[in-house]
């Protein structure tokens, strides 16, 4: 049996034979990470409305989760904290309860318009402090609990994954009605609820309960 893949490289089975198939990292991309938050990273993060959370229980089951809010919802506390407040949600908690199980964390920022994107790593920790809540007050409710991260790397990605999606390309955004809608998914996945009424409900909740 062939033991190679393709490209005539070897099977990938080690830290070694994954460096063997890409090479050394280049010396620039190597010397980019920081390990705190620097004015460039700063602005950044005031210019993002979006973030993804990766975080897992430690027992290997990992976890990608969304927030988004007006840009610079995300606080910079000092030049090695974070707080990202918590926005009104389904109630699942699956990061909350991962941070408590593995404070490990990282976090992907986004910037409408712009194709590189910012990657921070750390540790987090459940924070219910109203002197650092209640600044981050929106549409007049104040979270009462948040996520505080201690920043161990930051640094910024490079744009290629973004191009090759065009994901800010208004020609290549989906029409909506081309796929169904979340309640018609939840309906017919779980066979729980009636089509109308799931709509109804989550039409709702996108509604009165932003926040």
């Amino acid at each position: 049996m062939n033991s190679h893949v393709a490209g005539d490289k070897p099977p990938v089975k080690s830290s070694e034979d994954l460096r063997a198939h890409f090479g050394q990292v280049s010396p620039l991309a190597e010397k980019k990470v920081l390990n705190h938050i620097d004015k460039f990273c700063r602005d950044f993060i005031a210019l993002s409305p979006f973030l993804v959370i990766a975080t897992s229980d430690g027992k290997g089951h990992a976890d990608a989760s969304p927030r988004g809010d007006a840009p610079g919802f995300v606080a910079v506390i000092d030049d090695k904290t974070l707080l990202i407040p918590d926005r009104r949600g389904n109630n699942r908690v699956d990061t909350f309860s991962n941070i408590l199980a593995s404070p490990g964390i990282g976090l992907i920022f986004l910037v409408p318009g712009i194709n590189e994107t910012l990657r921070i790593n750390g540790r987090a920790e459940i924070s219910q402090e109203p002197d650092l809540l209640t600044p981050l007050t929106a549409q007049n409710v104040t979270p009462v609990i948040g996520l505080k991260v201690h920043v161990d790397e930051t640094y910024f990605h490079c744009g290629k994954a973004l191009m090759r999606s065009k994901l800010w390309n208004p020609a290549t955004q989906v029409e909506r009605h081309s796929f169904p809608t979340l309640g018609r998914i939840i309906a017919e996945q779980t066979a729980a609820v009636e089509v109308e009424v799931a709509e109804k409900t989550i039409e709702e909740a996108y509604r009165t309960r932003l926040y």
